[in-house]
Formats: C-alpha cells, sequence, structure tokens
C-alpha cells in the first residue's frame, strides 16, 4: 500500500513561496459585503483597531502566505500587497493603515470560503452533516466578536487535527524543495477540509486503511480498517453522514449479487446442508416480508441465473460476517461499518478486500467510544438496536497523502481519485 514520494508518478506541483504582486482590485471578490461591514462600524478598523502592530494582522497574513494549500491561491500575493502597505501605515499614514484593513478582511473572507468549500466527490447522506457555507457578513461578524482575534484566525486555520498535520508537513516540504510539492498533497488536503474542527465524530480514511475517533479538535484513537476493493463496483465511496444507533449480534443480509453469485452457486455445488452449515435462512424478494421460505423448493439454478431473486441472511454466531457488532449509518449505496471474524486480513499492508463496506479491526473498542459502555447484550436475541447517546457524524474520506514522524508519506492512489479531484480544483 505504502508509495515513495520518488516513485511518485503524479506530477508535482510549485507553490508560490515568493508570490507575485497582484493588482489590489484582483483581490476584492467580496467587496460589497466588505464595505457594508466597516459602514456599520463607521469605518472602525477590524485587524488594526489597535494600531499598526497588530498580532492578528501578523497571523493572517503568515497564514495567507501559505494559503494557496489551502485552495486560496490568490492568497500569498495578497499578504505582499497588505504588508507592503504596513510600512507607510506604521509611518502615520491612516489611508494606508484603512486600506490594508479592508485587504485582509476580503481576505479573510475567501479563505474562510476556501476552507468551507466541499471536496470534489463527496456525498453528504444526512442533514446533519450537510456542508455549512457561512456568508461573507458572517464571516466578518464572527471575526469582529471574538475576544482575541489572533486567537481566532489561528483556531480557523487549523480546520481539524488531521489536515492542520498534513498542511504544516506540506509547508515544511514545499519550503525545503524550492516550492515543490507532490500533487497528491493538494488532492488529500483538499478532501481532508471536509472534517469539521470540533465536535465528536468518526473519520475513515479509506486510502490508508485507518479509522480515527476525533473529539474536540483531538485524535483519541484509531485501528485499521478493511475498505472496498479497487474494482470501480466495490470502492467505498466518499460520503458523510451520522451514525445514530449501533446494532447487536446483527444478522448479516447478503448482497443480492452475493446471493446470484456466491450463496447459489455453492447450494448448487454443494446441496442444501451449505445453507444450515453456515447459518442462512432464505426469504423472499419483497424486503418488507420477512417468511422463512424453505429451501429446498427454491429454483436455485434459476437464482444463479438472475431469473429468480430471493433474500438470504446469516443467524447471529461466531462465523457471522458482522461479528457482533454493526454499525449503520444513512447512505444510499448501504455502506456501514461491521465486526469481522477474520481478523488476520488486518496484518496485510494492502486492505482494500471487501465488497464496499467497512470492516474494524477492534469493533468492541469503536462500540464502547460511540456508546458509553460495554457493547454487550442481556440476551442473544437477533439485531438489538441501541441508539447512542448521542449522534455521531461519520466522515468517510480518501487521503492518500499523510503525515508519519513528522514528514510526508503516501499511499498508493487504488481507487485512482487523485486525478480527478485535481482536475475539479483546477
Amino acid at each position: 500500500m505504502m508509495a515513495s514520494a520518488a516513485c511518485a508518478a503524479l506530477m508535482m506541483i510549485s507553490l508560490p513561496v515568493q508570490a507575485q504582486t497582484l493588482p489590489v482590485a484582483a483581490t476584492y471578490q467580496a467587496s460589497d459585503a466588505v464595505s457594508a461591514f466597516y459602514g456599520s462600524r463607521s469605518g472602525a478598523p477590524l485587524w488594526f483597531k489597535s494600531g499598526a502592530d497588530s498580532s492578528a494582522a501578523r497571523e493572517l497574513i503568515g497564514i495567507l502566505q501559505r494559503s494557496a494549500l489551502d485552495g486560496m491561491p490568490s492568497g500569498p500575493a495578497v499578504a505582499e500587497q497588505a504588508q507592503a502597505l504596513l510600512g507607510p501605515a506604521q509611518s502615520g499614514d491612516p489611508a494606508a493603515l484603512a486600506a490594508a484593513d479592508q485587504i485582509l478582511s476580503v481576505a479573510w473572507v475567501n479563505y474562510v470560503e476556501a476552507l468551507q468549500t466541499p471536496p470534489a466527490g463527496m456525498t453528504y447522506a444526512d442533514q446533519w452533516v450537510a456542508p455549512r457555507r457561512d456568508s461573507p457578513a458572517t464571516i466578518l461578524a464572527r471575526a469582529a466578536a471574538a475576544p482575541s482575534l489572533a486567537a481566532y484566525v489561528h483556531t480557523v486555520s487549523q480546520v481539524n487535527p488531521i489536515y492542520a498535520e498534513l498542511r504544516d508537513a506540506a509547508w515544511s516540504a514545499a519550503q525545503a524543495n524550492g516550492g515543490q510539492l507532490d500533487s497528491r498533497v493538494l488532492a488529500s488536503l483538499d478532501r481532508a477540509r471536509d472534517v469539521p474542527p470540533t465536535g465528536r465524530f468518526v473519520m475513515v480514511d479509506t486510502a490508508g486503511a485507518r479509522l480515527y475517533m476525533i473529539d474536540n479538535g483531538r485524535i483519541v484513537d484509531s485501528m485499521k480498517v478493511i475498505v472496498g476493493r479497487d474494482d470501480p463496483s466495490t470502492q467505498t465511496p466518499m460520503l458523510a453522514s451520522t451514525i445514530y444507533y449501533a446494532t447487536l449480534n446483527p444478522y448479516w443480509h447478503v448482497s443480492a449479487d452475493m446471493v446470484r453469485d456466491l450463496i447459489a452457486s455453492n447450494v448448487l455445488n454443494l446441496g442444501l446442508s451449505y445453507l444450515k452449515t453456515h447459518g442462512y435462512q432464505v426469504m423472499p424478494a419483497n424486503p418488507t416480508d420477512d417468511r422463512l421460505l424453505d429451501p429446498a423448493k427454491i429454483n436455485w439454478h434459476a437464482v444463479a441465473a438472475g431469473r429468480e431473486t430471493v433474500r438470504v441472511r446469516q443467524l447471529p454466531g461466531p462465523a457471522n460476517s458482522m461479528g457482533r457488532l454493526k454499525i449503520p449509518f444513512p447512505n444510499a449505496t448501504d455502506i456501514y461499518l461491521h465486526d469481522t471474524p477474520t481478523k488476520a486480513l488486518f496484518n496485510q499492508d494492502d486492505r482494500s478486500l471487501s465488497h464496499g463496506c467497512i470492516r474494524l479491526e477492534d469493533a468492541e473498542r469503536l462500540g464502547r467510544w460511540l456508546m458509553g459502555r460495554e457493547p454487550e447484550t442481556a440476551s442473544r436475541e437477533p439485531e438489538q438496536n441501541v441508539l447512542l447517546p448521542t449522534p455521531v457524524p461519520i466522515y468517510v474520506t480518501y487521503l492518500t497523502a499523510h503525515v508519519e514522524n513528522g514528514r510526508l508519506a503516501f499511499v498508493d492512489d487504488n481507487y485512482r481519485r487523485d486525478e480527478q479531484t485535481l482536475a475539479s480544483m483546477r
């Protein structure tokens, strides 16, 4: 799964470590909102309200210098414009100070809008996690209301712990390499920006095959996962949703294609005892009809050929493919997290092995974190749904670049998504 930067087939991009100055007018994409903001405060400065030596302005200028990594390519040039005005402003030129203040306000609006732009290819399957896009007026009002503007700007720019770590390593690498940076970093940063800065949530990185539990801006735990194979029909999609409950002692509801291609074939080759040995039950194709059918009365040749359809589920037990715990969440492709009895597969480097769902290295550990208690049942009754104390968002993303020991590292782009992301960014 690991791929070295030296062997990367993707192009290297050049970041503007020393940006060329753009015309000031080019930075005023939100001029109407900025003008209204300053009109509402009778022209009072935001960034330089204590004078030309402003920690908030210095913080923002430093952020803008690296903002090409944040999806704002014009940021370094805007930082130069603001710095060019600081000399006259510090010499007592009020017009230069006012101009610098407004340039930074426009830049801040553009920067926050860049951070809040959803990544290409992400599906939002639940209203709880629908992306928030603040208006320019709201962005400026929140900045003005912050007790410490410098601290607020820094906090917003961190985005989330995974993103901040990746961007810091990317910035260091770009400076060390004359602005050259592997393009996979920009693709991964674009996706990592979607994870929220606060709250309690789960993030699954399908490229690295790892799950993270994040609370209040900290990674509190992580584990290996198994994700979908690289075939287009089995890839685990990028999606955001919400976990509302967990299912203890779950059935495994076998997918229709597996019933046709696997179950029916095994019944024909091994006989009806195959179903009993593996704990399979057969039901009508109608999803609202859970009557158990007699397998001996089913035309398994027709099922294998796709002419007839039945549903198959596997009873809870040691061999059940869901293990002891299933963690569903709303989405159109029926992707979910689940336990598995096959633990040896987690020792493999390449863990793109499933039909799309996400198998957990330690489902009980995640269950404890989500439920706030041991994921235990009082009986062997199947399909016991347990509501979480609080719903927990989940973000299934795809990061081919990450950080190891403070340095950039890469994994193979098994799903071949990076070039699509870079094309959409361009």
